[in-house]
């Protein structure tokens, strides 16, 4: 059967009339991207400007933060990422302006000129990297992102002045993991490592998953020839390797790196979990979907487990956290431990959650706790005049005319360097909460 067929002339005109709209469109977003990135541009140079004027002894980094708070909080974006945003920008617009010209002319998209400017970056000399964006553009432009990579590369590695062998080298010192938070109680494990390591390990990993998946259909069909009861691991591929790796990593021991007394392997994960006791409590919790059901346990304040998952933690722990909240507001109200700890501590992480500047993920767990007042003037060491400050956000507060003000209920205000105000509320724990009704008189608390 061929498509659209059927379709009259009056249909097949609408279609080339929205194929030639989406196209304008299309260059239209990218025209104004380009646009977005020479603004950015610009600030970054600003930041640069002004430190040079006060000659700063840092060269400009806490200027730059300022400057990115400041977009970051109006935009409700993470000032991280706008930083990110400016220094892409910068590459773009100063290293490659053919580029951001042809993504100007929305001739490319953002995601053509991110290609050519990732595979682009090694090149030193500015007439070389013009010679590369001559040979890339028109490729650029007749090709998808995904399959111009390759050809990017391989055209970059012409101009480049050092050998990819001794980039390598260099690249080795940035390999990192981290974790993205998914949907559902699930997350992300990523690293970036030297790529034969991680193709070897993703290989490892395989062929044990495909023996044990041959070993289950061999161990199947020998049963049934025998008439014998067998449960069948009904395990997917995908499935086996990722339990694979959370066995070799959770449990297994790291021989090639660990010190003589067995320094490494004595490390456990450790992770932070709020669950409701009621939660805990009720067998039909996990089970229910009505509105009123218990609400899910959390990971580390910010994504969503399964509750049997909670349920088998807590069981399993040592000690816990009490988190004592208002029945109603949800606020929080004490933190305490049966066993002696730092009380005001973790009242404050209960509370805070995450770092408490406007748009900033980092939990409290990582963050440092900063005297609004501080205490070499006085300043309590009190839940009314402390807070939770990332390390980055930390130094803006007291490097930058950036000012914090606390306020009743935790609430943190923060002003910028331009006058404006951006108000931080602790958010609403993990907790349950109750309805009074109107007829009910006044809640005796």
């Amino acid at each position: 059967m061929t498509a659209l067929l059927d379709a009259p002339d009056a249909q097949i005109a609408t279609l080339a009339d929205l194929v030639d709209a989406l196209q304008v469109a299309e260059a239209t977003l990218s025209s104004m991207s380009a646009a977005r990135d020479g603004l950015l541009a610009i600030a970054g140079r600003l930041a640069i400007d002004i430190a040079k004027q006060g000659n700063h002894p840092d060269r400009g980094d806490h200027s730059l933060r300022t400057v990115a708070a400041e977009i970051g909080a109006v935009q409700r974006v993470s000032d991280r990422t706008i930083e990110r945003r400016m220094a892409a920008a910068e590459l773009l617009v100063d290293q490659f302006p053919a580029v951001w010209a042809a993504q100007g002319a929305g001739r490319i998209s953002p995601a053509h000129s991110r290609v050519i400017v990732d595979a682009g970056s090694g090149i030193e000399s500015p007439s070389d990297r013009e010679k590369y964006s001559a040979v890339i553009l028109p490729i650029a432009e007749a090709e998808s992102p995904n399959r111009l990579r390759a050809l990017a590369r391989r055209v970059a590695e012409r101009f480049a002045s050092t050998t990819v062998s001794e980039r390598h080298r260099r690249a080795r010192s940035q390999r990192r993991v981290w974790v993205t938070d998914g949907d559902d109680g699930m997350a992300a494990l990523h690293t970036h490592a030297p790529a034969a390591l991680v193709h070897g390990m993703f290989d490892r990993l395989s062929q044990m998953a495909h023996a044990l998946r041959n070993e289950n259909l061999r161990a199947r069909r020998q049963a049934a020839r025998d008439g014998s009861e067998f449960e069948p691991d009904d395990r997917t591929v995908d499935e086996i390797r990722a339990d694979l790796l959370a066995d070799l990593v959770l449990s297994g021991q790291p021989t090639g790196h660990d010190s003589e007394d067995g320094l490494l392997g004595a490390i456990d994960a450790r992770i932070e979990i709020t669950v409701p006791v009621t939660t805990l409590m009720d067998d039909d919790a996990h089970a229910s979907s009505d509105a009123d059901a218990a609400p899910p346990a959390e990971l580390d304040g910010r994504t969503p487990i399964d509750v049997d998952t909670a349920r088998k933690m807590a069981g399993q722990t040592k000690g816990w956290d009490r988190v004592l909240t208002h029945p109603i507001s949800g606020r929080v109200l004490a933190v305490d431990r049966y066993r002696p700890s730092r009380h005001l501590r973790r009242h404050l992480r209960a509370r805070d959650q995450r770092c408490r500047f406007p748009t900033c993920g980092i939990v409290a767990s990582k963050c440092d706790l900063d005297h609004n007042h501080a205490a070499s003037t006085g300043g309590a060491t009190c839940e009314t005049n402390l807070a939770s400050f990332c390390r980055r956000h930390h130094v803006l507060k007291h490097h930058s005319p950036w000012h914090v003000e606390q306020q009743p209920g935790g609430v943190v205000e923060w002003t910028s360097p331009t006058g404006r105000t951006y108000v931080d509320t602790p958010p609403a724990p993990n907790t349950v909460t109750f309805t009074v009704e109107e007829d009910a008189g006044p809640a005796p608390f």
